[in-house]
């Protein structure tokens, strides 16, 4: 049953990441009318810098990508943490609007880490 919520989690994630990677090359899912003035200039800063919404997108589709697939789950969790820890703190720092489904994601990325800490361990001997 664990296996089974596990990778249920994991697809719904991945999938999530995958069509958040995608629209940063598509542009097919529309704006928010009513972001704060703080987000507004924030993204308009981070679409100044030409190459990161490519990179942030490019690892979002592999990352979820790994995700999906349980042999590589581990490896994608660790490619889409350092984009979750980006996605909270900007939701903390500039609009807490998304800070609920942000929670949410975290919590799947942790378990999924969790599950995969033995995968984990050679990093830190």
């Amino acid at each position: 049953m664990k296996n089974k919520i596990t990778f249920v989690l994991s697809l719904l994630f991945g999938l999530m990441f995958i069509n958040a990677g995608l629209n940063k090359f598509l542009n097919y899912m529309p704006m928010p009318e009513h972001l704060p003035e703080k987000m507004m200039k924030a993204m308009a800063a981070f679409m100044e810098i030409g190459w990161l919404m490519p990179l942030v997108g490019t690892f979002e589709v592999l990352g979820g990508l790994l995700i999906i697939i349980p042999k590589t789950r581990a490896l994608g969790a660790l490619m889409i943490f350092p984009i979750m820890v980006g996605i909270v703190l900007t939701n903390i720092v500039q609009d807490s609007s998304g800070l609920p489904i942000a929670g949410v994601f975290s919590a799947i990325l942790i378990w999924i880490m969790y599950d995969n800490k033995e995968k984990y361990a050679p990093l830190f001997k």
